[in-house]
């Protein structure tokens, strides 16, 4: 009788043994299975965003170099039309030459050469005559725009500041830490002779 009993404990162990075993292989695979998704799906996860890193990475350098100035592949030569100013309070449109001599400043606005172009960073001067081309400039003033257009596109300045300073003031021509287009004439409008001062707008690239 207790042989019998001895039996049936030993086939209740090897049952219960046998069930641990199956439940273990069960978890086992369960647990790998899981742990193979989740690595395919990291690592899948991880191509396409490494691939989107690589796009923008190739694409970056060509905005970088949009941004840094290199606007004018092609430097204008001293007497060449570089674009235009368009004045909307004047609703005036004038043909801007490159270089402040007269023989640029008798043809239109003069852009005074040892200051960047129009749209680069730092500070673009621009000037004309009061009897000629900028003989309404008076009538433009804070927060009105300013629009240059050129081979490299369309710039919209807004006049941030207007200024009367003397004519041997270099403090008009100077760098500037943002895109600014600086406009000057001579000032008083109505003065007979030379001028002694000078009227100028200071305005900043919005776009």
């Amino acid at each position: 009788m207790e042989r019998v009993n001895n039996k049936g404990i030993n086939r209740k162990k090897r049952l219960i043994l046998l069930s641990f075993t199956v439940a273990v292989v069960v978890f086992g695979l369960w647990f790998s299975g899981t742990n193979i998704y989740k690595f395919a799906k990291g690592y899948f996860a991880y191509k396409t965003v490494s691939s989107e890193t690589q796009v923008k990475e190739t694409e970056q350098p060509i905005h970088n170099k949009e941004k840094s100035g290199e606007l004018y592949p092609v430097r204008p030569k001293i007497g060449d039309e570089i674009g235009e100013l368009y004045i909307p309070k004047l609703n005036a449109t004038l043909p801007i030459f490159h270089g402040t001599d007269e023989d640029e400043l008798e043809k239109g606005v003069g852009h005074f050469a040892d200051s960047v172009l129009p749209g680069e960073n730092d500070n673009s001067v621009l000037s004309g005559h009061r009897d000629t081309v900028f003989r309404k400039l008076g009538e433009v003033g804070e927060g009105d725009l300013l629009i240059v257009r050129t081979s490299a596109g369309e710039f919209t300045y807004k006049v941030n500041k207007v200024r009367i300073v003397d004519a041997d003031d270099r403090t008009v021509i100077v760098p500037k830490p943002r895109a600014t287009l600086t406009v000057s004439t001579c000032y008083p409008f109505d003065f007979i002779g030379a001028a002694p001062e000078r009227y100028i707008l200071v305005a900043y690239l919005v776009v």
